[in-house]
């Protein structure tokens, strides 16, 4: 999942990693397209975002951000390498940059393959080296580190840090190499139902290898063959060189100015960053060397930086920008319809919600987080974030599914406890406080205007119990959002609408997206990693939900709309719910010939 600004990374950020799609954080179904017509190769599309770029690694905790998923949708470092998920949550399979297939059931067995042509943007090729450390990253193979409640280390190493979760692919050994270093083959000792998920491409081996001190791709996968995996009981001293490698892959990609050092910049996708102005424009080229499938028609994508959705129409009105995805309001849609543009419509798989911090002291007492759950007026922030866009809008009562994924959403909302907190409760909160007057810190995107009205929303509310609440927001939240120095978060998470690799992310221990540090559903979550039966797993996934409002891990709020607007001159424009947005399907735009620029 990833995290939204205004929609991480539903951040539930997802991102991918030699691995599957996780939560992300975000900005913040009918389908809907702008057609096709004449068109012409080549030109230059621009899109509104909100949130600025942070890092050319979206897949760690700190770089789950849509934006940043997007961008890396596009250079290959997260998607576009084996498969991608269509606007229908399809997984469709890209067999010209490589093929995958399943060998085998018992044991579950998966083969990648790479096309003998796939190159990076530097034009090193692309080989089994970089899928070996995809998945050393993905798998956390080599980690030996114990974790308390919160998911601090106590003991041992942790090398590399993901936003999602290892859960699955830390079942497989050190893969297979074949086919002249162009394969890899998975083995796992349990089964893992997203399997076809698992994307075996992240950062370029060779760039990582150089960074540890080493001389090759080839000299990395080395070290990692000779490495033994981790063993939380009988730690090892951490590898100096691989600490180097998952030094550089954690935090080497993030940025606050376009990098001096070209290595950051190499892809193996479609496209490669260009320039970046922060707080205004990134601009990306095709990578000449791409031999994949998704190959686009047009030379460059831009990203323009703007936050507020009245200046993302005023833009696209005004021809400055081409594509447009702005955090959906009444007077945003009321705004798009009075221009020319194509306006396209549909539920998004995202959400907002209030998470509690666990590693709050003043939240460690139940009684407390209870109180402040009851003063949370959702059907109020509902009314007057959403209601003027879907009048059919109820508030989400579900921390695992969306309303539209019946009938697990309606059967889980009889089972899962929430009722007990449909209406605002200040006498219960009252009574359950005893005259205590805690006082609660809220981390949430000061840049956001929903995310302003939750905040004050709640803090009017909450004072009437006694609640003293601080306003602790930042237009910086995405990155302080992992630190965990805040009693409770207000954000949104956006998901890949495929898979369950959201769950890991946000409910295990160690999951990459569990920022406010719950541990209660740490098994069940795990669980669904293994899990084939659906039934068995839809069982797993209600316990969650009921496990997450018996222990007052936070409350949902509503499930985001979602709008995008696209001028005349952009043809191929469709509809998309997931953390892609409109960039999912980047390889069908065209811009018309008549005004190519």
């Amino acid at each position: 999942m990833h995290i939204k600004g205004r929609k991480v990374r539903y951040a539930v950020s997802a991102v991918a990693v030699a691995g599957v799609a996780a939560l992300a954080l975000s900005a913040c179904t009918t389908t809907g397209s702008t057609g096709t017509s004449s068109a012409a190769k080549g030109g230059t599309v621009t899109v509104a975002v909100v949130n600025d770029f942070t890092s050319f690694n979206s897949q760690t905790p700190q770089g789950n951000l849509d934006t940043n998923g997007q961008v890396g949708y596009l250079d290959g470092s997260y998607g576009t390498g084996f498969q991608y998920i269509d606007n229908n949550y399809k997984i469709v399979h890209d067999n010209t940059f490589g093929k995958f297939e399943k060998l085998s059931d018992n044991p579950l067995t998966v083969k990648y393959t790479l096309n003998k042509n796939d190159k990076w943007s530097d034009g090193q090729p692309v080989t089994a080296d970089d899928m070996i450390l995809a998945w050393a990253i993905a798998s956390g193979h080599y980690d030996s580190a114990k974790f308390d409640n919160q998911g601090n280390v106590t003991s041992g190493t942790q090398y590399f840090q993901i936003a999602g979760s290892t859960a699955g692919v830390d079942s497989t050994d050190f893969p297979t190499v074949g086919d002249n270093n162009t394969s890899i083959t998975l083995k796992y000792a349990t089964p893992y139902v997203d399997w076809e998920l698992v994307n075996p491409i992240a950062q370029p081996a060779h760039i990582v290898a150089k960074k540890a001190g080493l001389s090759s791709a080839a000299d990395l996968t080395n070290l990692l063959k000779t490495l033994p995996k981790g063993n939380p009981d009988a730690p090892v001293a951490p590898n100096a060189t691989l600490e180097k490698a998952a030094k550089f892959v954690n935090t080497g990609y993030d940025v606050t100015a376009f990098p001096t050092d070209p290595d950051l910049l190499v892809s193996s996708g479609p496209f490669v960053v260009s320039s970046w102005t922060p707080g205004q424009s990134l601009t990306m080229t095709q990578n000449k060397y791409y031999a994949g499938g998704l190959k686009p028609s047009v030379d460059k994508i831009v990203f323009r930086i703007i936050p507020d959705a009245n200046a993302q129409v005023t833009a696209l009105q005004n021809g400055e920008v081409d594509i447009i995805n702005p955090q959906a309001s009444a007077d945003t849609l009321a705004a798009l319809k009075k221009t020319s543009a194509k306006v396209l419509t549909g539920d998004q798989a995202s959400y907002d919600h209030l998470d509690l911090n666990f590693g709050s002291q003043v939240f460690a007492d139940p009684k407390v987080r209870e109180a402040f759950l009851k003063t949370i007026p959702r059907q109020q922030i509902l009314d007057s974030i959403v209601t003027p866009v879907n009048p059919k809008a109820k508030v989400l009562n579900s921390q695992i599914w969306l309303p539209n994924q019946q009938p697990m959403y309606g059967d889980t909302v009889k089972n899962n406890g929430s009722s007990a907190y449909d209406k605002v409760d200040i006498a219960g909160a009252k009574s359950l406080l005893a005259g205590a007057t805690p006082t609660v810190r809220i981390l949430y995107n000061t840049n956001n205007p929903n995310r302003v009205d939750e905040f004050q929303a709640i803090q009017a509310s909450a004072s009437k119990a006694g609640f003293k609440v601080v306003d602790a927001g930042s237009p910086d939240w995405s990155k302080l959002l992992p630190g965990g120095n805040y009693d409770a978060s207000l954000f949104g998470w956006i998901s890949p609408g495929a898979g369950t690799s959201q769950i890991p992310q946000l409910f295990t221990t160690t999951g990459g997206g569990n920022y406010n540090r719950f541990s209660a559903a740490n098994d069940d979550a795990l669980a669904t990693q293994t899990t084939l039966d659906t039934s068995k797993l839809t069982s797993l996934e209600m316990n969650i939900d009921k496990t997450a409002f018996s222990q007052g891990y936070g409350l949902p709020l509503f499930q985001l709309p979602g709008v995008f607007g696209a001028n005349a001159r952009v043809d191929g424009v469709k509809y998309m719910g997931n953390q892609n947005g409109p960039f999912w399907n980047f390889w069908e735009w065209t811009v018309k010939s008549s005004t190519a620029k």
